[in-house]
């Protein structure tokens, strides 16, 4: 498995993102940032800022943080006081003296005696003749207690729904924009972060050529053309034929045009 530093470090190198750029976007001070590229999760404050710097950073750059996160507790996570109880009290029983004779259960402090199993095996049998009487009841009007198929399949087509409706509902949504763009011809770009620094300086791009992929929690653009094909977290926004300059606004998980007047400006 290649390590989490490596695989970081490798995903910022192709944005060809410079790690001052994402110290200043991700408030990550550049020697953490380098500390978690190198395996050095040591000189982090401690285990919960590594966490949550590590999953910052990676979405940051666009990676699946959740699967990076499980890498970093399977690797570096000790097993805490509550996953090591079972395992030691499973040792005490195995220390215990075994003997042939069968020993009478013992009073506890109340005064009471162990339940047996078999009152234990006879109550749960008396709930499931209880429900079963009860699911009988409800059903008996078709003289039959067994679901059809088609009840069946509608169960599970409806718990199978509510499965994937909740996995949906429950996807973390992208706290930062990464943006990519690809002349398609001729095309003058300028790219602002929200700070108003600039991250593309009025440079003209043919087709064919790479623009580096530029990420932020808010992205301003100027076109001159529409001649580029633009991608921001992988979804791809289109782009309407303009006689004038086109201004785009990039915040995570949605993008608004920007008026003349606040396009940004590059030299």
């Amino acid at each position: 498995m290649e390590q989490i530093g490596a695989r970081l470090r490798e995903a910022r190198m192709r944005g060809k993102i410079d790690i001052n750029q994402v110290e200043a976007d991700t408030k990550i001070r550049a020697k953490y940032l380098r500390a978690m590229e190198n395996e050095e999760w040591s000189l982090l404050p401690g285990e919960i800022y590594s966490k949550t710097f590590l999953r910052t950073y990676a979405d940051y750059l666009g990676m699946d943080s959740r699967e990076l996160l499980d890498d970093y507790r399977r690797q570096y996570e000790r097993p805490t006081d509550h996953d090591l109880r079972p395992l030691a009290a499973g040792r005490e029983r195995d220390r215990r003296p075994r003997s042939g004779r069968r020993q009478q259960p013992q009073p506890r402090g109340g005064g009471g005696f162990p339940i047996p199993p078999w009152v234990v095996v006879l109550v749960v049998l008396v709930i499931v003749g209880v429900a079963l009487y009860l699911v009988g009841s409800h059903t008996g009007g078709n003289g039959s207690t067994t679901p059809s198929t088609s009840q069946v399949t509608k169960h599970h087509k409806g718990h199978h729904a509510r499965h994937k409706h909740g996995a949906t509902k429950h996807k973390a949504a992208p706290r930062f924009v990464r943006l990519s763009l690809v002349p398609t011809g001729t095309v003058y770009v300028c790219l602002v972060n929200g700070h108003g620094r600039k991250l593309i300086n009025g440079q003209q791009y043919s087709a064919g050529q790479t623009v580096p992929v530029q990420s932020g929690r808010t992205l301003l653009l100027t076109l001159g053309t529409n001649s580029v094909t633009i991608t921001a977290n992988g979804v791809k926004v289109p782009v309407a034929p303009s006689s004038s300059p086109i201004g785009i606004r990039f915040t995570p998980g949605k993008h608004s045009p920007l008026s003349s007047s606040n396009q940004p400006a590059c030299s």
